[in-house]
């Protein structure tokens, strides 16, 4: 099986910089990988562990200190890494994204069976990316997966979140799949793997190597854009109760 995971770096702050653009400012700024797709990852290596002959191909957009992702990515058990970097990317929406990204896969994965990303991103939580790149390779997507339950060489058996339950879905291959925040303690590198790591060569591309235009991605590819960026303001007082006594006292006390 081949799968290929979609991760992304995330400023590790909370303190947002935002830039004469309103793009979110990542140089100069610590940064993690994406924790929702710390479990695409974790998923991804879940699959690997059943089916011996998985490879797994990490691939991100971003600048070159994201290298340093893809290769822990790689110590904790993926076979590749894909960096799209290219100063054409800079600026993009989730539209130039999923389309960055999709004709990556398009050209340096054609023969994926499964993707698989993070329902969300913490720096923007639109939940749009992973959806855009399985509309534009036309393929099928599940959302909001909460946990894999089982996995066969054909198929996997998936369990997602919906608004009054859960589901249980079949995905057959190709397909892309979207994975929520997991309970637990995703995988630690192991020395084989760091030594992994440090041998592996990272495939670094630009957006001719993948066959976009200037037009086709970053800021110029991106159909919307952020007018403005702001903290909302605190419109009132929330009171954290532990149980009906304080309830009936709070009450109490506001109508005294």
């Amino acid at each position: 099986m081949k799968i290929v995971v979609c991760v992304k770096q995330v400023p590790d702050t909370t303190e947002i910089k935002w830039t004469v653009n309103n793009t979110i400012q990542r140089e100069g700024v610590e940064s993690i990988m994406n924790p929702y797709d710390v479990w695409a990852l974790e998923t991804a290596l879940k699959i690997k562990r059943q089916i011996s002959d998985t490879f797994i191909t990490v691939i991100t957009m971003g600048p070159n200190q994201a290298e340093c992702m893809l290769k822990k990515a790689i110590a904790l058990g993926a076979d590749s890494g894909i960096l799209l970097s290219d100063r054409k990317f800079a600026g993009a929406d989730t539209y130039a994204t999923s389309k960055t990204l999709s004709q990556a896969i398009k050209e340096k994965c054609p023969d994926f069976d499964l993707i698989i990303c993070g329902q969300f991103a913490i720096d923007g939580d639109t939940a749009q990316t992973g959806p855009g790149i399985a509309a534009k390779l036309d393929i099928p997507q599940v959302t909001f997966i909460e946990e894999v339950k089982e996995i066969h060489a054909d198929r996997l058996i998936v369990q997602r979140k919906i608004e009054c339950g859960v589901e249980l879905v079949e995905i057959g291959f190709p397909a892309l799949m979207c994975m929520l925040l997991q309970t637990g303690e995703p995988s630690r590198a192991m020395a084989a793997g760091v030594i992994k790591a440090h041998k592996t060569q990272i495939n670094v591309f630009t957006a001719d190597d993948i066959g976009l235009t200037s037009e086709d991605a970053g800021l110029r590819g991106s159909p919307t854009y952020v007018s403005r960026a702001f903290r909302p303001e605190q419109r009132g007082k929330c009171i954290f109760l532990s149980d009906i006594n304080e309830l009936e006292s709070a009450i109490g006390g506001e109508n005294g």
